[in-house]
């Protein structure tokens, strides 16, 4: 089979992205999709996405993993694909799109960055030395003083495979304050079993158990190693969060051909 593809990143975040609206590659197995994600033998990448045609909506999101597996909601991904579908041609004010987790909206500026409307966060578990929380996908946020001098693999890895999570797997994040509404975020990414530049879903988590304000509207500059992104969101109570929006640059890099 031979693959045409794109490949967009967000803050560091790379996806290879396959226009699927004729369900050509729809039989993609586990085997392939790891395959075309190995960053030696493939085309290289954090997770591949098909943007597929859904009644109702702009178009469906699918996400796999760099391991092969289609997984839950990836923000970054997100934002990188309502970029893709524009490039394309599908040209809206404003997207609505079906993705793991549900129904997304997603517009794009001026200036080319995307803002993607992330799930509503009812629940907060709340730990001594860190929180887990859902926002598309499952997260584990812990404060750290020096984030930068954290070994984000090797803790990032023991967390995500300790009794607790090994089973589902969860994505972990290192957390810095910088200052009241500025934090700086590394990620160790289930699937990837790597840290990556950045996590959408995870920056989301991380800016959520952040907030400055205890109700009312919050604006959480977050900066990753691959760029910087921004968090806007409603705090209603202590583990109730709406109007969630993720925003921040969607890159097209090149296009190509692959066969598998």
């Amino acid at each position: 089979m031979k693959l045409e593809f794109y490949k967009y990143q967000g803050t560091g975040n790379d996806f290879i992205v396959l226009d699927n609206r004729d369900n050509k590659y729809s039989g993609l197995t586990v085997k392939q999709v790891k395959h075309i994600c190995d960053r030696r033998y493939g085309i290289g990448a954090d997770g591949l996405m098909l943007l597929g045609a859904k009644a109702g909506y702009d178009f469906e999101m699918i996400y796999f993993n760099a391991d092969g597996n289609e997984s839950s909601m990836c923000g970054n991904g997100g934002r990188c694909l309502t970029m893709f579908a524009y490039d394309i041609g599908i040209h809206k004010t404003l997207y609505k799109f079906m993705a793991p987790d549900g129904e997304h909206l997603a517009d794009i500026s001026i200036d080319k960055s995307v803002r993607l409307k992330m799930k509503d966060v009812d629940k907060v578990e709340e730990h001594s030395t860190y929180a887990i929380l859902n926002t598309g996908s499952p997260h584990f946020v812990k404060f750290a003083t020096h984030v930068k001098d954290v070994d984000v693999v090797e803790t990032g890895r023991e967390i995500r495979n300790s009794a607790p999570f090994k089973e589902e797997g969860i994505n972990v994040n290192f957390v810095e304050n910088i200052d009241d509404d500025s934090i700086y975020v590394r990620t160790y990414e289930r699937g990837v079993e790597d840290e990556t530049y950045s996590c959408g879903t995870g920056v989301t988590a991380c800016a959520l158990v952040s907030a400055h304000n205890a109700k009312g509207f919050n604006r959480v500059e977050v900066q990753t190693p691959g760029g910087h992104l921004s968090v806007e969101f409603e705090k209603t109570d202590d583990e109730h969060f709406e109007n969630i929006w993720l925003c921040g640059p969607a890159v097209f890099v090149f296009k190509g051909e692959m066969e598998v």
